[in-house]
């Protein structure tokens, strides 16, 4: 038992552990920004522009008071649009600093030997 306990607190201490948690209480919270944006914001002129419909009282009846309520799913589908975006966005961003930096990195330092050897060179060809 002392093993396994060991064994357990080695996986939740190490980074990617936490950093996993990090971030999934993040999206999590990113998802409900999200949902309250398309809900709240983006689909009201949408139903607007639509010739006023409700999104949240879009369903079908199929009997015994039971109902498909597809305007939950459309909501749902245009939060999943704005979470994907903001996702492409975010790593868009994070690619392009990436490679900022991998070439910044690849920069050969300017040596001064170099450059004096590089003329001897080209004095030698000619």
């Amino acid at each position: 038992m002392k093993g396994f306990l060991k064994e357990f607190e080695t996986f939740a201490v190490r980074g990617n552990a936490i950093d996993l948690a990090v971030g999934v209480v993040i999206g999590a919270a990113f998802g409900q920004i999200t949902t309250a944006f398309a809900s709240g914001i983006l689909t009201p002129p949408i139903g607007l522009l639509l010739g006023g419909v409700d999104f949240t009282k879009l369903a079908v009846s199929i009997g015994g008071g039971a109902q498909i309520a597809y305007g939950l799913l459309i909501e749902a589908f245009l939060n999943f649009i704005l979470i994907a975006l903001a996702l492409f966005l975010l790593l868009k961003l994070f690619n392009s600093l990436a490679k900022k930096k991998k070439d910044e990195e690849q920069k050969p330092e300017e040596n001064p030997q170099l450059a004096v050897l590089m003329e001897i060179r080209d004095e030698l060809k000619r």
